[in-house]
């Protein structure tokens, strides 16, 4: 299939800038597969599509402060955004003006107490940085700042406005965003359902957001996200198959890593605990292994998440449902609305 088939025009009015005051007043746009429907709801009604005995598995990542200036030699200002921690003191950085780094360049943050060396630059046009000390998470902690997508032009009024109300383990440099709509209360409301809630790490990367430059999607390779499932939220998924229930992810990283992790066990596909990366580029034609339904927020056009909701959805249905949401005025992307496709 052709990047072209998963595009479709978007005004800037219905980018969010910012999240609702209360994360579960969203629009929640139910999408049914079978029968081909849409419905229209508040998110707070996802109650109603949520069943005892149904699972809800939720990213626990935690956003890290991984945009951090430093400053050449010269004087000049580079931005940095940290996107993978490698071994001793090195990091992946995307670089803005990358124009003026090459192998050697030293750069210095704060009050140059922290020190960077560009060691080379790699092959998908990103930076090998070395850090001098070492410890990192002392650097971004004192100097460093929240990353938030380029369509976001608003500046956050506190840190917590992007991240889940579970975010724990900390490592990405994005959240997961399909879980900003929910909260203590509503997560509370569900268990009391008897709807089993666990949790699983994957570490939103550059993966996820990296857009598609090949015109035929089957060339476009992902990068590896990693991921943690525990043996308590494998036996969670586990149980909730073999008794019938259903297996809601929530968003496109829970449901790469629960792809990702699947094993076959006869002629059932299963969890067990794990870590490891996830590559997995979901496409049409791609046969589902743990997923039941998916919860997520509005994608941009030619992105992989798209490319995914299309596989799982239909990619017809998918558009029917985008020029729905565009005609009724619902909001995209990170601070959007939800949709669940069940």
């Amino acid at each position: 299939m052709k990047v072209n088939d998963f595009d479709y025009a978007l005004p800037n009015a219905r980018i969010a800038q910012h999240p609702l005051t209360a994360r579960d007043s969203s629009g929640l746009l139910v999408l049914n597969r079978k029968d081909k429907s849409i419905k229209e709801r508040v998110f707070t009604q996802i109650t109603d599509f949520i069943s005892n005995g149904d699972c809800l598995i939720l990213n626990n990542t935690k956003v890290i402060p991984a945009r951090i200036f430093a400053t050449k030699t010269s004087g000049a200002k580079i931005e940095f955004l940290l996107i993978r921690e490698l071994p001793r003191g090195v990091w992946e950085v995307l670089a803005k003006p990358a124009k003026r780094l090459k192998q050697g360049t030293c750069v210095y943050f704060g009050e140059e107490e922290f020190k960077g060396k560009i060691l080379e630059k790699t092959s998908k046009g990103s930076w090998l940085l070395e850090f001098t000390p070492s410890n990192v998470r002392k650097l971004m902690s004192l100097y460093g700042s929240m990353p938030t997508p380029p369509y976001i032009k608003e500046e956050l009024r506190n840190d917590d406005q992007y991240q889940t109300v579970y975010a724990e383990i900390e490592g990405a440099i994005a959240a997961p965003t399909a879980g900003f709509h929910f909260t203590p209360e509503l997560l509370s409301k569900l268990s009391s359902k008897g709807v089993k809630i666990a949790y699983l790490t994957l570490h939103v990367g550059m993966g996820t957001f990296r857009p598609i430059k090949a015109e035929n999607i089957d060339e476009h390779r992902m990068d590896e996200e990693s991921y943690i499932i525990s043996q308590e939220t494998a036996d969670v998924i586990n149980e909730t198959r073999t008794s019938g229930g259903r297996v809601f992810a929530v968003g496109t990283t829970v449901v790469r890593a629960l792809e990702s992790a699947a094993e076959k066990d006869g002629e059932v596909f299963c969890l067990n605990k794990q870590s490891g990366s996830a590559n997995i580029f979901i496409r049409p034609g791609y046969r589902f292994k743990i997923v039941d339904c998916i919860l997520t927020n509005f994608h941009l056009p030619r992105s992989t998440n798209l490319v995914l909701i299309s596989s799982f959805g239909g990619l017809q249905f998918i558009r029917t449902a985008y020029s729905y949401a565009l005609e009724k005025k619902f909001r995209f992307y990170s601070f959007g609305d939800a949709m669940l496709i069940i």
